[in-house]
């Protein structure tokens, strides 16, 4: 009996032990990511021009990284992984709620595509207009507000709003301390709620008025004066702006005649402005090596990042070509000059 009680007491000592390592190397937090390569998507299924030249035989890829939260498990693997890199989480959010941080990336990607047909757009000599359409929540004052990031503004007090011009319009006349009627769109729910106005500092014209004291962008939309060169993007749940330069390529070349494409598989990246401008990004050697996995023969790469790049390239031996770029005509000319692959 007393030998029963000795092994069921070794027994459930060695259980809890147990327990508690699969619990630190498993599931205890650590203020840890890991970086690594992400992926090399093809643009064509994620946007597509109303009346566009969708012929292509190769393909425009965008590329992007991979930031994983890590266990104790991960960050020793990934000390065996000369690809990937151990940040803490701060250095990513930089006092930013992860709610923030993910509108923030969101409200980034929706701006690089807007730019992305404007750039094109310009290029492909098509006249179009820039209509705002709603204003964007990506950070709030605390928790305590009545705001969420990601929040979708429509309307204060019964009256429209687009952009901060309209904001400022709706509240010159109310008062701080006072209650506003906000109209709002939340995770596709349509919401009504009173919010707090307080004294802030505008953006524009740096004088006091009465606000929310959350940080917001205006959302627009970018309609061409020919309905036929409407473009339409798929949702997509990849956030930031570096897709930029790549969704230029792809809309380009639905808007024009021919196959830009000319048979490659294409990647790269680089945020895009709407004069055409590419700028650097940041992650450019997770990418070399997600474009490398996935066949590209050519990666566009912003000027800036031409050397980070280079020597990813060189440490995996792939056999892609890198070229820098510094404007969407540096990428648009090189590929009118390459031959249609046989």
């Amino acid at each position: 009996m007393r030998i029963n009680r000795k092994r069921a007491f070794f027994t459930t000592g060695y259980v809890l032990m147990l327990a508690a390592m699969v619990y630190v190397l498993v599931y205890m937090p650590t203020p840890y990511l890991i970086y690594g390569p992400g992926g090399a998507n093809e643009i064509k299924p994620m946007v597509k021009v109303q009346e566009g030249d969708s012929n292509e035989r190769g393909s425009f890829m965008m590329t992007t990284v991979s930031a994983r939260y890590a266990n104790v498990i991960m960050l020793a693997m990934s000390k065996l992984d000369s690809n990937s890199e151990i940040q803490r989480k701060e250095d990513r959010l930089h006092g930013r709620s992860e709610d923030e941080y993910a509108a923030e990336q969101v409200w980034y990607m929706g701006d690089s595509q807007s730019s992305a047909m404007e750039a094109a757009y310009t290029r492909a000599h098509v006249s179009y207009r820039i209509v705002p359409n709603y204003v964007y929540v990506f950070k709030v004052p605390g928790p305590n507000s009545v705001f969420e990031p990601g929040d979708e503004i429509l309307e204060l007090n019964g009256t429209r709003v687009t952009d901060n011009h309209s904001i400022r319009k709706a509240l010159e006349d109310e008062k701080p301390g006072t209650l506003a009627k906000v109209k709002l769109k939340r995770d596709g729910k349509l919401l009504a709620v009173q919010a707090p106005l307080t004294t802030i500092t505008d953006s524009e014209t740096r004088k006091q008025r009465s606000g929310f004291g959350v940080s917001i962008a205006t959302v627009q939309n970018v309609e061409p004066k020919d309905g036929r060169k409407t473009i339409h993007f798929t949702s997509t749940d990849v956030g930031g702006p570096s897709a930029g330069l790549m969704f230029t390529m792809e809309i380009y070349n639905q808007l024009t005649p021919g196959d830009l494409s000319k048979g490659y598989r294409v990647a790269g990246t680089g945020t895009i402005d709407k004069d055409g401008q590419v700028g650097a990004i940041g992650g450019a050697k997770y990418k070399i090596v997600a474009a490398d996995r996935q066949g590209a023969e050519l990666f566009f790469v912003p000027a800036d990042n031409y050397k980070e790049a280079k020597a990813k390239a060189e440490q995996i031996g792939t056999q892609m070509k890198l070229v820098p770029v510094r404007k969407l005509g540096d990428a648009l000319n090189y590929m009118e000059k390459l031959p249609i692959k046989p």
